[in-house]
């Protein structure tokens, strides 16, 4: 076989032609010819093992054909993420419970903008790393159809059709309204079939009922692929029916292709097609899992089977060069749509200032995003707070002055982050004492993110001159592995390393450096510190680091943490007995991933049981001194994540194995309803959590999610009544674990029932509830016509009134329900909501429509088509899903 360059012979493929390359000189430079004759033009010039090169997420750059080097791998689910400072908005989850895809389309717009002025930046640096280009693989639009799974957050909840209209405004936000150029490339991920468990994703096979993938697991990615027409899909870890979701005929060719007309290109999840071979075992080796890949439609590897293995694949037989080329065309054909073989001028997305970034006016809708997340869940009348007649707050619990828990995960870095318990001050001024007091950790085990940092007085190290200087000693590797000559080596006075998220200008931002020094790259390095720990009491110490990826400890030579594996930043501590003034060695070991870099080296001193006590008893003799005591607890994204490696009660290698909140956080609040106090509880959270009980004492829950950068104004302004809370659930809240069936089985309709469409008993808070400050009437519903035919279109509408105090906004939700039917069918479906805003008194009417065919349909497996079953259909119009308001019947004939 020829692998010479250029003398590819004209191939066929999916209505394209590549063109022998002497016969069509550089049409790819040439911006007045359309994208798909300049990118076969391109691949025609490649050598095979030049198409292989670029089929990897770090693609190498190849210079004679003026392709510059470029890392497909990018992240913005709730803001440019990883590249340095950016605009933070609400975790995914957050932005769903706003039910306002305008004003996600708002956010997404502003997240492209600040990825495109990166990129420009980046690009005149001369920075062509992993996190500053274009192609953004986000969002997560799965189905959260289980409370426990750990990246439930990320996604817009357990509804098909929200999670639809939200992503797909989100894509069209991201990848921009120019008739020509793609602004960003929107990913919709992970395709399909995946929501957990998190530890047994590279080996589990999700085997889904016809119904439950065209009826749940479906939907949203077909809205993406077919009505917003994002351009990048990428697979999932798990295998469904027995076939990689990442390398699935079914999957990749015959749906997405086939059936919904794709025309982009699609990513594996990064280290899923390693997967193939290594733990689903479907083939032997990693030259068969390249050529089953690219086969199977999975076009770019997020990880580097393909660059390593597919030239092999190819000698033995395994694929066809010309299956290579089309992988090839399609990722050319994506930079081009981008605007990356042309020059700048022409492209108007190119022109965006890097002013953009972090802007004032990014600034205020985070703010505004933030608020419209808020959800109240309880009030009997507490709320909001009338801070003229409140002297003294108690601000009690560990996510009170937390920044992490206001990011979520796959987020960038905020300038100025508000922290509740500072929203809360800046909100009620100097006129209002207030206390605060962590008062206990998120849970047994967990919580050890906050300890102190280690002293510099106590740690010793040599210099160049043999000196000995308060710090460690520390040298920098290139590599995970703390391998070879340092690049660079120097005293750190303290380790409290957050690299490459403060460079202090804008050029240090866009080149991903590792901050203070430009030695080190973002990505893959490792540190290890040495030197010398002199502890300033006796007794029994927690000692450890905290990280975003692997941390080791030794101590005198004995290791005492040991955690290298990959994970969100958390505590990796252990106790450990040391004596006053004696010098103990010690070494730190660190290594960063494809994260963004983090490191601390903490501490917390010894401590009597009387020194605990005494200071719980303050605490609670402060709550009870105070007018009213604000409690901010849940969880945070270092504990509910992405394949974590923590165990202890309650989590699971990321994923939740008890939905109900941490004992610790349980005993300090009943503890501080004890008091007699009146007590808010704030609820920072990517999930559901139940209360065991606690909300029938709780005269005040409200939910804020992750609520990114401004999250503490948007807390404070809701709980004293500078904004009037409208958001509404994008999960069913159950009242136990006990509700719940087996996590691993992908049945929707079996043991209790899956999601609000299909759960039998009753939940702690429906899917779809929040409440307001003010009331709404509903009233009026009309329904035309009554009865029509399976592909008639039906108009809904319903009166809507402001009777209560003051002006607020109103979710109108729409369900639909069949009324008899001989099938499993869904108890409800959402299928429409608006978010109105009216003043005291106001009234209007809402206006729906619905397409039999669209709105009233289930999945007929026999036919293998969408079908409507004849008969009469329930209109439930009302606040959620539990408090229907309005209900008509259309009959379907």
């Amino acid at each position: 076989m020829n692998h010479g360059m250029g003398c590819l012979a004209v191939t066929v493929f999916s209505g394209m032609l590549i063109w022998n390359a002497r016969a069509q000189m550089e049409d790819y430079r040439n911006p007045a010819l359309d994208f798909e004759t300049r990118a076969a033009d391109l691949v025609g010039r490649m050598s095979l093992e030049e198409m292989i090169s670029q089929l990897g997420n770090g693609a190498p750059g190849i210079e004679r054909l003026g392709i510059k080097p470029y890392d497909w791998w990018n992240e913005g689910l709730h803001g440019v993420a990883r590249a340095g400072v950016a605009t933070v908005f609400p975790q995914a989850i957050g932005m769903a419970a706003s039910f306002d895809p305008d004003t996600m389309y708002e956010v997404a717009c502003v997240i492209s903008d600040e990825a495109r002025a990166k990129y420009n930046e980046a690009q005149r640096s001369g920075n062509y790393g992993r996190y500053f280009g274009l192609t953004y693989w986000s969002p997560n639009i799965n189905i959260f159809r289980d409370p426990r799974w750990g990246r439930g957050h990320e996604t817009y909840g357990e509804d098909p059709y929200l999670t639809g209209r939200m992503g797909m405004e989100f894509v069209r936000g991201l990848q921009g309204d120019d008739p020509k150029y793609l602004k960003l490339v929107a990913t919709a991920k992970h395709y399909a079939v995946h929501n957990g468990p998190e530890k047994d994703r590279h080996h589990f096979n999700a085997v889904p009922s016809a119904r439950d993938l065209w009826e749940t697991y479906l939907p949203a990615f077909h809205d993406l692929v077919v009505d917003a027409k994002v351009y990048s899909v990428m697979g999932a870890y798990n295998r469904v029916d027995s076939e990689s979701a990442s390398a699935s005929w079914m999957l990749l060719e015959d749906i997405l292709r086939r059936r919904w007309n794709f025309e982009g290109y699609v990513v594996s999840d990064c280290g899923a097609i390693r997967d193939i071979f290594a733990n689903h075992k479907i083939v032997n080796d990693a030259s068969e899992a390249a050529a089953v890949g690219v086969r199977r439609g999975c076009d770019l590897n997020c990880g580097g089977v393909y660059q390593s293995a597919l030239m092999e694949a190819v000698e033995k037989g395994y694929i066809d060069e010309s299956e290579i080329v089309l992988a090839a065309y399609r990722l050319m054909l994506a930079r081009m749509k981008l605007g990356m073989f042309d020059p700048p001028e022409s492209v108007p997305y190119a022109a965006i200032p890097y002013s953009v970034v972090d802007s004032p006016e990014h600034d205020e809708l985070a703010l505004e995003m933030a608020r419209k997340s808020m959800t109240l869940l309880k009030n009997n009348g507490l709320l909001p707070l009338d801070k003229t007649t409140i002297k003294t707050i108690a601000v009690v619990g560990p996510n009170a002055d937390s920044v992490p828990v206001l990011r979520g995960n796959y987020n960038g870095d905020a300038s100025h982050p508000v922290t509740i318990l500072e929203g809360i001050r800046q909100a009620v001024g100097d006129e209002v004492s207030v206390f605060y007091a962590p008062g206990c950790p998120l849970a047994d085990g967990v919580g050890n993110e906050n300890l102190p940092i280690v002293d510099s007085a106590c740690l010793y190290a040599s210099d160049e001159s043999g000196r000995r200087v308060h710090g460690l000693k520390g040298e920098y590797f290139l590599g995970t592995e703390l391998k070879g000559k340092p690049v660079l080596t120097r005293i750190d006075p303290e380790i409290k390393m957050n690299f490459g998220r403060t460079s202090p200008t804008t050029t240090a931002i866009a080149q991903g450096i590792l901050s203070p020094d430009q030695e080190v790259p973002a990505d893959n390095f490792s540190i290890r510190w040495t030197g010398q720990l002199i502890p300033p009491a006796s007794g029994t110490y927690t000692l450890g680091m905290v990280s975003d990826d692997g941390c080791r400890l030794y101590l005198d030579g004995k290791k005492i943490v040991d955690d290298w594996t990959t994970h969100g930043m958390q505590a990796c501590t252990a106790e450990t007995v040391l004596e006053k003034g004696r010098r103990y060695d010690i070494t730190l070991e660190y290594f960063e991933g494809s994260k963004d870099a983090g490191v601390h080296f903490v501490w917390e001193l010894p401590r009597s049981e009387n020194d605990e006590k005494a200071a719980s008893r303050e605490m609670l003799d402060q709550v009870q001194m105070a007018d009213v005591a604000i409690f901010v607890g849940g969880l945070t994204a270092d504990i509910e994540g992405e394949e974590m490696s923590l165990e202890t009660k309650g989590f699971d290698h990321g994923d939740r194995s008890l939905i109900e909140l941490p004992d610790t956080q349980l005993e300090t609040l009943r503890a501080m309803l004890q008091t007699g106090t009146p007590v808010v509880y704030v609820q920072l959270a990517g999930s559901a959590i139940a209360l065991s009980g606690l909300e029938n004492e709780l005269p005040a829950i409200l939910m804020g999610w992750y609520p990114g950068q401004r999250g503490g104004n948007a807390v404070a302004d809701v709980l004293f009544g500078g904004y009037n809370p409208a958001g509404r659930l994008p999960v069913t809240f159950y009242r136990s674990t006990d509700d719940l069936g087996d996590f691993t089985d992908y049945a929707m309709a079996g043991g209790p029932g899956k999601t609000y469409r299909y759960f039998k008993g009753e939940p702690l808070y429906p899917f779809g509830h929040g409440l307001s400050y003010t009331a709404f009437e509903y009233s009026n519903l009309q329904i035309g016509p009554n009865e029509t035919g399976p592909e008639g279109e039906i108009t809904v509408r319903v009166d809507i009134e402001n009777t209560g105090g003051c002006a607020g906004e109103e979710v109108v939700q729409l369900y639909v329900h069949d009324v008899e039917s001989d099938r499993i069918m869904p108890m409800k479906q959402l299928r429409g909501f608006k978010r109105i805003a009216l003043e005291k008194g106001e009234k209007t009417t809402v206006t729906f429509t619905l397409s039999a065919l669209n709105d009233l349909r289930y999945y007929d497996a026999v036919s293998q088509q969408y079908a409507v079953e004849p008969g009469d259909f329930e209109i439930q119009v009302g606040a959620s899903s539990a408090d229907i308001r309005q209900r008509g019947t259309v009959t379907i004939r």
